[in-house]
C-alpha cells in the first residue's frame, strides 16, 4: 500500500472509531487524509494534522470533528490542525470564522463582538473592524490579536498578521446612535405602556424619606470613572444619574439603563431586574440628578459596542455639592445664561435655583447683549424666593472720542505737524515700554525733516513682538534709554500739532514713559488719523493704515516700523487736511465739532453692565435693547455712549469685565485718565485673577502679580472716587465641571459674533462667598469682605422688584366691540336659523358671548373677524386651525366655516331646523338629503358636534388663540392689511429663539472630543450632548404670528424689538422675547400662508365656479379615497389602490395606508382619519390594531381631543369631569386610578380606556373638520375638472419638476418612481419632493392627458397653462430645472415687449446667464432662433 493510501485509510479507520455515517463520509471528505499525528503522553494530548481536498461546511465539520473527540475522550485530548489543497485563505475564513474565534469564547462580550465583526484579509494581513479606538485599545491590552493569530495557524499555514481597525467615522457613528436612539424609543415607548405612571403629586408621597438601596449595602471606596478601562468583575462606582430608561424585554423580565457620571467619564448602567414586584417599585424612585453608588461587573457589551456595567447592589448616597456655609453671603451681579448665544451653558433657572441654594438673596441676570433671559428668570425668582435684578452686559462704542485732543486754533493747512508711530514691547503703556520710535515732520504735504531710533528697553523682546515689528533684543541692544530718547523726541516735537494712527495707544506710551522718567505730559494738539477717516470716510471696510493707503495709493513699506508707519501717516494726514478743506473745516479746532457723525458702528465696543433700579429704568433698558439691534447693529448689537446718557435714568452702569474700558484703561492709560473714565460708572468690577490670565497668555501683562496690582488700583480709585468696588464672578456655567460645555460651545461658534476664543476659557462657575474669598485672599480680608460681600448689596439697596411685562391681557381697543360681535353673532344666527332662535342655539350662543364678552375677548374676535372678511372680499377662503372652529360664535361672526354645533338639519327658507343629539351621526354632511317638511326646501346639512370648552378652556376664561390659514399669495396683503387697522408701530412678528438641537450639539460635541484626541463612551459623550443642547444660537420669526400692542401702550412696556437672526438687511421687526413668553399678555394674531387657500383660488379662476357651492357630500368625489374607480383608471396604471394622490392631508403614503385601512365612506370618518395622521400614539399601536382586531371600528375610536369629552359625556359622566379627562389624555399624561374607576362605572369599555393611556397628543376636530373641508373641496376639481386641478396642483404644489421625463410618457415615469423607492431613506430630500409629483404626473397622464414641452411664446414665468383642447398642460419656464423665478420672469417679461429675433436678443432682452440660453437650448424651447441679429448675404 503506497503512503496516500495509508494515509487515506488512516482518516478512514478514524471516522469508523467515532461512528460517522457514511453518507457524510462520501458527500465530504473523499480524499481527506491524516498527515501525521503529533502525541505529548505527558499532557495526554494527539494532534491530527489533516489534510482537505475541498471545503467542508462548517456545520458538517463541526459535528463531525466533536464526533471524534468525544470517542477519544477516555485516552486523550484530541486537537485538530487543518490544511486545504484547493482552497482560498479567504474561503477558509469565511466558512470557519466562528471556529477560528472559538478559543474567545471565554470572554463572551469580545467574542460576540467578533462573531458579528467584518473583516478583510490583505496581504498577508487579517483586518478586523472594530467599533471604535475604545474597543482597539482594550484589544491590544487583552492580547486578542495574538489569540486570534495563533487559531489562524491551525488552519493557514502562512503566518496572517491581525490588525484590528476602528470603522467608526462621524457618520456612521451619527447613524449608530440615531439607531440606537430608535431602538431604546421604541423599548422605552413599550415599557411606558405596561408600566403604570403615578402623577406627580403620587410620586412625592411616594418618594418622602425613601432611599434607595437595592441588593446588599456597598462599603467599599468607589473608583473615578475614568479609571474604569476594561472588564472587572467586582467594580464599585458612583456619580450622578441621567438618562434613565425602564424596558420590558420580550421575556417578560424588566431592564432599568441608566447612566452615572463622576464628571471624570461615565458609564450605561443596566440593571435586570429578576423580580419585578419587589423590585420595581423600588428602582422606579431612580431619577435624574441623584447620587448612586453601584456595584457590579462591567463588561463588554456588544449592543452598546462599549464597556457598561452591569449592577448588583445600588445605593442612594447623599451628595451636598457645594454649599454656601458663610454667615454673611455674598450677591453676585454679572451672570450669563443660556441666552448669551453660544457661550452661557446653564439655564437661568438653574442659575436662580443654585443661589437660592446658597442661600443668596438676589442675583444679577446680565446676559451678553440680550434679555431673552428675564421672562424665565422672574419664574425662576418667584419659585425659589429670589430677588433677581435685570440687566444686561452691553457692547458700547464710544461716539464722544475726539478726533483732535487739546484741541487749539490753528491753520490746518499753514501748520506744522511731526506725525509719529511707536513699536512696544506690548499693549499695555503701564506694563510694557517704547522700543522704537519714528517720525516724520511734514510743512504743505511735504516731509521736511525726520526721526529714527531705537530704544533699549532693558527687558527681552518677546517672540511675538519680534514677529510683529521684525525688532530683535541685538537691534534695541546699546540704543538709548528711555531717559535720553524721549527728550529728543521732545525736542524734535517742539510746538508741532502732533498726529499718529490711533493716537490714543501711541500718546498714552509717550505720556507713561515721560512720567517715569519725571517729565510732564506732552499737551500739544493731537490728531488721530483714525478717528479723522470714520468722519471722511465712513464707507470703508476698516480703517487700519495699510486699507486707507491701498485706498488712496500711499506707498506703505515695512508695516509694523515706527518710522515707515509714521511716513506713510504724513503724507495720508495731508490728504485728509485737503478733504477737511472741501468740507470746509479749515481751523484745527473745528474737526471735533463732528465727533460722532462719522463711522462709528465699527468702532471696537468694550463691556458695560447695565442693571435695571426700577421701572422706568426697564423701560429705558428695553429701549436701549432695541436700539442696539435695530439702529446700531453691526457684527453684534452694540450701542453708542451718547445713547446710554440719554437713558441713563433708572439704570446703574458697571466696568464689566476685562473687555471693559476701565480695564483696558489701567493697562494705558495714565490714572488722570482712567479715573474720568471710572466717574461715568455707577459701581466698579473686578473678577477672579483666572478671568483676566488670557492678557498674561496674550503678552499684554506679565504674571498674577500685575492683575493683582491693577485690582489694588481700582480698590484705591473707588475708595478715593466714592465709587463702590464689587467682586463679580461673570458667571457662565453653574458648577466647575460644567466648563467643558462652554468650551465645546465656543469651539463650534463659527457664525455670528464671538465674544472669547476656547484657548482664552477660564472656569467661570457661579462662587460660593468662600470661594471668592479665596479667590481675593491677597487682599486684607477687611477688604475683601466689603468689594465681595457688602458692596455688591449696597449697589443693588435702591433696586426694586420688578416684573419684565405686565401679568394681565391687553388687547387694543375697538369701541363698541363687545355689542359689534353680540350683534354679529345674532344677526348671523337668525338669518340662519330664524327668530326666536332654537333653545339649542341660543343657550350656546349666550353661554359663548357671555365668556366672551365678561373676560374683554371681544375684541380679539372683531379682529379676526376683520381680517377673514377682508380677505373673503378680495376672494380668497380662509381656514381655520386649531380649535376656533370650536366657538359657535367665530362660526357666526365668519371666522370660520366649522359650525360646531351638533349634526343638524336647516331649511333656509321657512329657517326649519332638526338636530341630531344621540351621537349617531358624526357630521351633518353626512346626513341623507332631505326637504324641509314644511315648505318642501331641500335642507341644507350642517354641524360636527364640537364642545367650546376644547376653545376656551371649562371655565370659558382661557386666551382665545385665533390660528387661521390664509392664502400663501394672501398672506403679505393680510399682514399690511393688520398694520393699516392699528399703525405699524402697533404690530410685530412675533419672535422665536432657536437653541442647539440634540442632533446638532452631538457634532459640536464630536468635533471637540476628536480634536482633543480624546475616546469616550457613548454615556459620557450623551452627557456632553445634553450639557451643549439647548443654548441659544439665533433668533427668528413666528411664519404668521403677529403680536399687537394696545394703542394705550408702548411696546417697550412689553419687550424690545429687534430684526430676525440680526439681520440688518431685513424690514421685518420682531418682539425680542419669544413670543411664547408674552403670549397671555398681547394680543398674537396666527395669520399663516397656506397653499389650500391658493389652490382653491387658482381653482375658482380657472373654472369660474365658487368653492362655497362645491357639495360636500358627493359621493363620487368620496370615491377616490376608497379606490381608483372615479378617476377611470385602474389600480395597476398608477400604483396604487386610491385617487387621494395630491389631496391635501390625504395623499401620503403614511394616510393612504390608513384609507386602505379603514375604507371610509363619510365626510366624520375623513375627519376622523385627520385626527388619527395628526396625533402620537393615536393610530399606530393603537387605533389601527383596534379596528385589525375588531374591537372597535372607525367610528368609534379615538381620533381627535374632542371625541374625548363628548362620548364620555354621551357615557354618563359630569361634563367637568369628561372634560378633565380629555386634558390628561391629549397631553399624554394618561389616567389616574379614579378616573379609570369613574370610567368604568358608566360601562366605558376597557378597550377605549387602555387607548386613552397611550395616547400622547391628540388633534382638535375642528382643525381636522377645516383640514377636511378644504380636501374635499379640492378633491371636487380633481374628479370633475381634472386638467384644471393638475395645472394647480403642478403650478403651487411642485417644487421639483422634470419637464424632460414628464414629457416621455408613462413607463419612464415608472421608472423613475421604481428607482427612487428602491433608494429607500438613501433617497435625497430633493428625489423625495419628486417621487411625489412624478405619482401625479403618471396618473394625470393615465387618465388621458398629456405634458407638452416649455414653449418661449407661450410658457408662464410660473404657472402651468392648460392647453385649449383641455387635455395637455404648457409647463412654466420655472419647470426647468436650474432656471429659478426671477430669470423666468424675466424671460416672460422681455417676450411681452416683441418677438424675439434671435438668441443673443433673447439673452440681452431678458437679462438671462449663459446658463439659463444653454438650459432652454436643452429643452427644445430655441428652434428656429437664429444665433444672432446679423444678416449674412453669403
Amino acid at each position: 500500500m503506497g503512503k496516500l493510501a495509508e494515509k487515506l485509510d488512516h482518516f478512514t479507520i478514524l471516522l469508523n472509531h467515532a461512528n460517522i455515517p457514511l453518507e457524510i463520509r462520501e458527500n465530504y471528505f473523499n480524499g481527506t487524509k491524516i498527515e501525521k499525528v503529533e502525541l505529548s503522553r505527558k499532557n495526554k494530548e494527539w494532534t491530527f494534522y489533516l489534510q482537505f481536498p475541498s471545503l467542508v461546511p462548517f456545520q458538517i465539520f463541526e459535528q463531525v470533528t466533536q464526533q471524534i473527540i468525544q470517542s477519544f475522550q477516555h485516552i486523550a485530548k484530541i486537537h485538530f490542525v487543518v490544511r486545504f489543497s484547493t482552497v482560498s485563505y479567504i474561503e477558509i475564513l469565511s466558512e470557519y470564522w466562528p471556529k477560528i474565534i472559538k478559543p474567545l469564547n471565554a470572554l463572551p462580550s469580545i467574542y460576540n463582538l467578533l462573531k458579528e465583526a467584518e473583516w478583510k484579509l490583505e496581504n498577508q494581513q487579517l483586518l478586523i473592524f472594530i467599533p471604535n479606538m475604545m474597543t482597539q485599545e482594550m484589544f491590544q491590552r487583552k492580547h486578542i490579536d495574538l489569540k486570534i493569530a495563533e487559531s489562524l495557524a491551525e488552519w493557514i499555514e502562512e503566518p496572517i498578521k491581525v490588525v484590528f481597525f476602528p470603522a467608526e467615522t462621524d457618520q456612521k457613528l451619527l447613524k449608530f446612535r440615531e439607531d440606537l436612539k430608535l431602538e431604546d424609543f421604541n423599548y422605552a415607548k413599550e415599557a411606558l405602556l405596561q408600566i403604570p405612571e403615578a402623577d406627580d403629586e403620587e410620586e412625592s408621597k411616594i418618594n418622602v424619606n425613601r432611599t434607595i438601596k437595592y441588593g446588599y449595602e456597598i462599603k467599599e471606596l468607589p473608583v473615578p470613572l475614568k479609571q474604569v478601562i476594561e472588564e472587572d468583575k467586582n467594580v464599585i462606582i458612583q456619580g450622578s444619574v441621567f438618562s434613565v430608561e425602564f424596558k420590558e424585554l420580550k421575556s417578560g423580565r424588566h431592564l432599568l439603563t441608566f447612566n452615572l457620571t463622576d464628571f471624570t467619564d461615565s458609564i450605561e448602567v443596566k440593571v435586570f431586574i429578576k423580580d419585578a414586584k419587589e423590585d420595581l417599585p423600588v428602582l422606579k424612585t431612580i431619577k435624574e440628578g441623584q447620587w448612586l453608588k453601584v456595584k457590579g461587573h462591567v463588561q463588554f457589551d456588544t449592543f452598546s459596542k462599549e464597556l457598561v456595567m452591569i449592577a448588583n447592589d445600588i445605593n442612594q448616597i447623599e451628595n451636598k455639592g457645594r454649599e454656601d456655609l458663610a454667615e454673611e453671603k455674598r450677591i453676585e451681579l454679572h451672570v450669563h445664561s443660556t441666552m448669551s448665544a453660544m457661550d452661557g451653558v446653564a439655564s437661568i433657572k438653574k442659575i436662580v435655583e443654585q443661589a437660592a441654594k446658597f442661600g443668596h438673596k438676589a442675583i444679577a441676570i446680565t446676559d451678553h447683549a440680550v434679555v431673552q433671559a428675564f421672562p424665565e428668570a422672574y419664574e425662576a425668582g418667584q419659585k425659589y424666593g429670589v430677588k433677581i435684578v435685570y440687566g444686561v452686559e452691553a457692547n458700547v462704542i464710544d461716539d464722544g472720542v475726539p478726533i483732535v485732543h487739546h484741541e487749539e486754533s490753528r491753520n490746518l493747512l499753514e501748520d506744522t505737524y511731526v506725525v509719529f508711530d511707536t513699536e512696544t514691547t506690548g499693549l499695555s503703556a503701564v506694563y510694557n515700554t517704547i522700543i522704537e520710535i519714528g517720525a516724520v515732520k511734514v510743512k504743505n504735504g511735504k516731509v521736511i525733516d525726520q526721526f529714527k531710533m531705537f530704544v533699549d528697553p532693558q527687558e527681552p523682546i518677546s517672540r511675538k513682538i519680534t514677529e510683529i515689528t521684525g525688532i530683535t533684543d541685538e537691534m534695541v541692544k546699546g540704543a538709548p534709554l528711555l531717559e535720553e530718547a524721549l527728550p529728543k523726541f521732545k525736542e524734535f516735537i517742539g510746538n508741532a500739532v502732533l498726529a499718529a494712527h490711533n493716537a490714543r495707544f501711541d500718546m498714552g506710551f509717550l505720556n507713561m514713559g515721560l512720567k517715569r522718567i519725571g517729565l510732564e505730559s506732552l499737551l500739544n494738539p493731537v490728531i488721530d488719523t483714525v478717528e479723522l477717516a470714520r468722519f471722511l470716510y465712513p464707507k470703508m471696510k476698516n480703517y487700519k493704515l495699510n486699507t486707507l493707503c491701498d485706498a488712496f495709493n500711499i506707498e506703505l513699506n515695512n508695516h509694523h516700523r515706527a518710522y515707515h508707519d509714521a511716513e506713510a501717516t504724513g503724507y495720508l494726514l495731508w490728504k485728509m487736511l485737503l478733504d477737511l478743506q472741501e468740507r470746509e473745516i479749515t481751523n484745527l479746532n473745528e474737526i471735533n465739532q463732528h465727533v460722532g457723525k462719522g463711522d462709528y458702528h465699527r468702532l471696537r465696543p468694550f463691556h458695560v453692565t447695565i442693571l435695571v433700579k426700577n421701572e422706568i429704568g426697564l423701560k429705558n433698558l428695553y429701549k436701549l435693547i432695541s436700539k442696539s439691534h435695530i439702529e446700531y447693529f453691526y457684527r453684534n448689537p452694540r450701542l453708542p455712549r451718547s445713547e446710554l446718557l440719554k437713558h441713563r435714568e433708572g439704570l446703574l452702569f458697571g466696568t464689566a469685565c476685562a473687555q471693559g474700558e476701565l480695564f483696558e484703561a489701567m493697562l494705558s492709560k495714565t490714572p488722570e485718565v482712567v479715573e474720568e473714565i471710572a466717574k461715568f460708572y455707577d459701581y466698579l468690577e473686578i473678577q477672579p485673577i483666572s478671568h483676566y490670565r488670557h492678557l498674561i497668555k496674550n503678552g499684554i501683562l506679565q504674571n498674577d502679580q500685575d492683575i493683582k496690582n491693577i485690582h489694588q488700583r481700582i480698590i484705591e480709585m473707588g475708595e478715593k472716587l466714592n465709587i463702590p468696588v464689587v467682586a463679580t464672578g461673570d458667571v457662565h456655567h453653574v458648577h466647575p465641571e460644567d466648563e467643558i460645555y462652554r468650551k465645546i460651545l465656543v469651539l463650534n461658534h463659527s457664525s455670528g459674533f464671538r465674544y472669547h476664543h476656547v484657548d482664552d476659557l477660564h472656569s467661570a462657575h457661579f462662587r460660593t462667598t468662600d470661594e471668592m474669598l479665596a479667590e481675593f485672599d491677597y487682599l486684607e480680608p477687611h477688604i475683601a469682605k466689603k468689594i465681595i460681600v457688602d458692596n455688591p448689596k449696597k449697589v443693588i439697596e435702591d433696586v426694586v422688584e420688578l416684573k419684565p411685562f405686565p401679568d394681565d391681557l391687553f388687547t387694543p381697543v375697538i369701541e363698541g366691540a363687545e355689542d359689534e360681535i353680540r350683534n354679529m353673532s345674532y344677526e348671523t344666527a337668525k338669518h340662519i336659523y330664524g327668530d326666536p332662535l332654537p333653545e339649542l342655539v341660543e343657550k350656546r350662543l349666550e353661554k359663548e358671548l357671555n365668556s366672551i364678552i365678561n373676560h374683554g375677548f371681544s375684541v380679539i374676535y372683531l379682529i379676526a373677524h376683520k381680517l377673514v372678511n377682508k380677505s373673503l372680499e378680495d376672494g380668497y377662503l380662509v381656514g381655520s386651525r386649531g380649535s376656533v372652529g370650536s366657538s359657535f360664535v367665530a362660526t357666526m361672526t365668519r371666522i370660520t366655516e366649522v359650525n360646531p354645533l351638533p349634526p343638524h338639519y336647516v331649511c333656509s327658507n321657512c329657517k326649519h331646523s332638526e338636530f341630531i343629539l344621540d351621537g349617531s351621526v358624526g357630521s351633518g354632511f353626512d346626513l341623507p338629503d332631505k326637504n324641509c317638511p314644511h315648505c318642501q326646501t331641500k335642507m341644507k346639512k350642517d354641524g360636527h358636534d364640537i364642545p367650546f370648552e376644547t376653545f376656551m378652556g371649562f371655565k370659558g376664561d382661557k386666551v382665545p388663540d385665533i390660528d387661521l390659514n390664509f392664502s400663501g399669495d394672501y398672506q403679505p396683503r393680510v399682514h399690511k392689511y393688520t398694520e393699516e387697522l392699528f399703525g405699524s408701530e402697533y404690530v410685530y412678528r412675533a419672535g422665536t429663539i432657536s437653541t442647539v438641537a440634540e442632533k446638532t450639539a452631538y457634532g459640536f460635541v464630536r468635533k471637540y472630543v476628536d480634536e482633543q484626541g480624546w475616546n469616550k463612551r457613548n454615556a459620557e459623550i450623551n452627557r456632553l450632548v445634553t450639557g451643549c443642547t439647548g443654548i441659544k444660537r439665533t433668533t427668528g420669526q413666528h411664519p404668521g404670528g403677529l403680536m399687537v400692542i394696545p394703542q394705550y401702550k408702548d411696546v417697550y412696556d412689553f419687550t424690545p424689538i429687534q430684526r430676525p437672526a440680526d439681520d440688518s438687511t431685513s424690514d421685518t421687526i420682531t418682539t425680542h422675547f419669544d413670543y411664547h413668553a408674552i403670549s397671555g399678555r398681547l394680543l398674537k394674531l396666527d395669520l399663516l400662508g397656506h397653499d389650500d387657500p391658493t389652490v382653491i383660488r387658482m381653482l375658482q379662476d380657472f373654472t369660474g365656479i365658487d368653492p362655497k357651492t362645491i357639495p360636500i357630500d358627493d359621493p363620487n368625489v368620496y370615491e377616490i379615497f376608497r379606490s381608483t374607480d372615479t378617476l377611470g383608471v385602474t389600480p395597476e396604471q398608477i400604483g396604487t389602490t386610491l385617487g387621494a394622490l395630491g389631496i391635501p392631508e390625504f395623499g401620503t403614503k403614511f394616510v393612504r395606508q390608513m384609507l386602505e385601512d379603514t375604507k371610509p365612506t363619510t365626510f366624520a370618518e375623513l375627519v376622523r382619519i385627520s385626527g388619527l395622521s395628526h396625533g402620537t400614539d393615536v393610530w399606530l399601536n393603537n387605533a389601527q390594531d383596534l379596528i385589525r382586531e375588531g374591537k372597535a371600528v372607525l367610528a368609534e375610536v379615538i381620533s381627535t381631543r374632542d371625541d374625548i369629552m363628548v362620548y364620555l359625556i354621551q357615557k354618563g359622566l359630569e361634563p367637568s369631569v369628561a372634560f378633565k379627562i380629555m386634558e390628561k389624555v391629549r397631553k399624554g399624561k394618561g389616567l389616574q386610578p379614579e378616573d379609570i374607576e369613574e370610567m368604568k362605572k358608566n360601562q366605558v369599555p376597557d378597550w377605549y380606556i387602555d387607548s386613552c393611556q397611550k395616547i400622547k397628543y391628540m388633534f382638535p376636530k375642528a382643525h381636522a373638520v377645516a383640514y377636511v373641508l378644504m380636501a374635499i373641496r379640492i378633491a371636487y376639481f380633481k374628479v370633475y375638472y381634472p386638467i384644471y386641478y393638475y395645472a394647480t396642483y403642478f403650478t403651487v404644489r411642485a417644487d421639483e419638476f422634470d419637464v424632460k421625463l414628464m414629457m416621455s410618457g408613462s413607463k419612464s415615469i415608472r421608472d423613475k418612481i421604481q428607482e427612487i423607492t428602491e433608494k429607500g431613506i438613501q433617497a435625497s430630500p430633493k428625489e423625495k419632493g419628486l417621487l411625489t409629483v412624478l405619482e401625479l404626473a403618471l396618473e394625470m397622464i393615465e387618465r388621458g392627458f398629456y405634458f407638452k414641452n416649455v414653449d418661449l411664446y407661450r410658457s408662464d414665468a410660473t404657472k402651468f397653462i392648460v392647453e385649449e383642447d383641455e387635455k395637455g398642460l404648457i409647463p412654466p419656464f420655472s419647470a426647468i430645472p436650474g432656471i429659478g423665478v426671477n430669470a423666468a420672469q424675466n424671460i416672460v417679461q422681455a417676450r411681452n415687449e416683441g418677438e424675439f429675433l434671435s438668441i443673443e436678443d433673447l439673452q440681452n432682452r431678458a437679462k438671462s446667464s449663459k446658463t439659463i440660453i444653454e438650459l432652454l437650448d436643452e429643452h427644445d424651447c430655441l428652434k428656429g432662433l437664429p444665433n444672432t441679429n446679423q444678416l449674412s448675404l453669403f
